[in-house]
């Protein structure tokens, strides 16, 4: 296991990150404790130390296993949880970005993980209501009573990250580090905004469903024997399976087969060589499973590779970002010299 800087901080956090949605059996497909705890102490064993979470998972029973298993060991890990979902949907401030919900879901956090801080607090999806001072402000108070160390988004558009970011650099209060978004050989339009946006600001990008939603593994395949059988939630996973998806995870495997490795080695590997700081979030239900996302770390995917699997996985640009690649708009912006420029941002 290797280590990256969580984009514009100074935090090392491991290549791969722990996703522990698995922990708990509430949602009817996670683990128990004790298979939660084989595949928490195997990470540890491999290297790993960023571990993710949220108030969410499991009906809060993911954070308590998750603050049980660090135990005493706690300065050792980095913690990421995160806050937005309604813990109580009939009571209108249970939900949302805004300060009181941060606040009464920050502590709840704290107490279910056993320690008086943690070192990454998302914000778990853009609410469309709370405004962006508010927030940044919020967290920012929250950065200087010693709760969080870091902040970071998901689910929330380019612009409202920008934004957001923009006004905290004004402002002297602490800016995002890092996003968790949705990216697999499956789910590319990050790739429109985001890692152009991710690039420019310094963010690193935490992908969660890496293995798109388990169809990269290639259970979904006819004939498949797949042991890696793990899915986010079976019923967006069956979402996934379509013609378009299917054809991506028959190139996986059939690259995974010619190299000797398994289709989620692949899709994880494809990932982990991207330009910027991209960190998968690999969740699995069993020891097995991870002991099988692990070996995406001890080899190296071809240029020749690569490109197959871009190449098969290529999404559409849409308006203006196919508007502007084309050539004679090119030569409009400008003029004859564009082939003799060389841009260093891109």
């Amino acid at each position: 296991m290797r280590y990256k800087l969580l984009g514009r901080s100074g935090l090392r956090v491991s290549e791969i990150c722990l996703g522990t949605m698995t922990f708990g059996t509430e949602y009817h497909w996670g683990s128990t404790k004790e298979e939660s705890q084989k595949v928490f102490q195997r990470y540890v064993e491999s290297g790993g130390n960023f571990f993710d979470t949220a108030n969410h998972y499991t009906k809060g029973t993911s954070e308590k296993m998750l603050g049980e298993f660090i135990g005493s060991d706690r300065d050792k890990f980095v913690i990421a949880t995160k806050y937005t979902l309604s813990e109580n949907p009939k009571d209108p401030n249970a939900g949302g970005n805004h300060r009181k919900n941060m606040q009464q879901a920050l502590h709840a956090s704290l107490k279910r993980l056993n320690t008086d801080y943690v070192d990454l607090y998302w914000i778990h999806a853009w609410d469309f209501m709370t405004p962006v001072d508010e927030l940044m402000r919020a967290l920012d108070d929250m950065v200087r009573a010693g709760k969080i160390l870091y902040v970071g988004i998901s689910n929330t558009p380019a612009w409202v990250i920008s934004q957001a970011n923009t006004l905290a650099d004004l402002k002297g209060w602490t800016p995002f580090a890092a996003l968790q978004l949705q990216y697999s050989l499956i789910e590319r339009n990050i790739e429109m905004e985001f890692i152009p946006m991710a690039k420019s600001l310094d963010l690193a990008i935490t992908a969660w469903s890496p293995l798109g939603m388990g169809v990269l593994t290639g259970k979904y395949l006819q004939g498949s024997s797949s042991s890696n059988r793990f899915t986010i939630n079976p019923g967006m996973g069956k979402s996934f399976v379509n013609e378009h998806s299917r054809k991506i995870a028959e190139v996986v495997s059939s690259v995974a087969e010619r190299i000797g490795r398994k289709p989620a080695q692949v899709a994880l590997k494809w990932l982990l060589q991207q330009k910027g700081i991209v960190i998968p979030i690999v969740g699995a239900s069993t020891v097995s499973q991870l002991e099988e996302n692990l070996g995406c770390l001890d080899f190296t995917l071809s240029e020749d590779h690569m490109k197959e699997l871009s190449e098969a996985s290529a999404i559409s640009y849409v308006y203006p970002y196919n508007f502007l690649e084309q050539e004679d708009i090119k030569r409009m912006v400008h003029g004859e010299n564009y082939a003799l420029i060389d841009n260093h941002r891109i």
